[in-house]
């Protein structure tokens, strides 16, 4: 970088714009992944110049970036092009909620930062504590999330988590592990076994089709499918390892979960 703390950032993913606005930071910011939804005015404030696995190389470029913010092994083609054309490149590569506290972190000493980005990751520490902690009316249910649809994917680790934070239980904790999406498949018949009382479905991307789930072989013996408790939680809130998804995101399982009795919960008014 030519000058610390980098004066012109350009953002690969979601969850690194919302955090450089949360921070104040933003107009550090000089271009953003197409999938840049929070705040909303990000849309109209900055240039998209990716999708996720795909880029404008020459349009990232042309910004003239003095560091770029990327996701994981997905975008490994996109900073492998960046890096041989000499611009800098962060990688996060959060999983788990101890992960996205830590990109929160790691991100505010990057831009100078330090102090705000404490602020807001203890800040989301303490709200999901006080959410874990707080009495349920009633036992656990059982959670089976959906990622994909064809075929069924379970959640990642941070959504697992996510759901155990709001009083759930997730029907498959082994997978939460796994980062791939490809090792956290699960077949029809093993959520049929693990009959959950909740189905939260976000196909990463596409809007979910409850009539889709209630139509699978047998599924009308989940309770879930019975009950009619299959809820829809948008991709921007809960796919995004992000502060989105320990706000916005949490605040939808539990709401999913405990329905009225969610107001109980103080937390979420705050």
């Amino acid at each position: 970088m030519r000058h610390f703390p980098p004066r012109r950032i350009v953002c690969l993913t979601e969850e690194t714009v919302e955090t450089l606005y949360l921070l104040g930071e933003q107009d550090r910011i000089v271009g953003v992944s197409g999938y840049a939804v929070r705040p909303p005015q990000v849309r109209r404030e900055k240039p998209r110049v990716s999708a996720f696995v795909s880029a404008d190389i020459p349009k990232i470029l042309a910004l003239e970036p003095e560091l770029v913010l990327a996701f994981s092994d997905l975008q490994a083609g996109i900073v492998a092009d960046l890096v041989r054309a000499g611009v800098d490149v962060h990688v996060f590569n959060q999983r788990d909620i101890a992960g996205i506290l830590a990109m929160i972190r790691t991100l505010g000493a990057l831009v100078g930062a330090a102090e705000p980005a404490e602020v807001l990751a203890h800040g989301l520490e303490r709200r999901l504590a006080e959410i874990a902690a707080t009495p349920r009316p009633s036992a656990r249910p059982k959670v089976y999330f959906e990622e994909w649809d064809d075929p069924l994917i379970s959640g990642i680790g941070w959504v697992s988590e996510l759901i155990e934070i709001a009083g759930g239980e997730d029907v498959f904790p082994e997978l939460r592990h796994r980062q791939a999406a490809k090792d956290r498949i699960v077949s029809a018949e093993a959520v049929r076994e693990a009959v959950p009382d909740v189905i939260l479905a976000s196909w990463c991307g596409k809007r979910v089709v409850p009539a889709r789930i209630r139509a699978r072989d047998c599924w009308n013996e989940i309770p879930a499918v019975r009950d009619d408790r299959i809820v829809e939680i948008k991709s921007p809130i809960i796919l995004q390892p992000g502060p989105a998804a320990l706000t916005d995101g949490l605040d939808a399982i539990v709401t999913a979960l405990w329905g009225e009795h969610s107001s109980l919960i103080p937390s979420l008014r705050a």
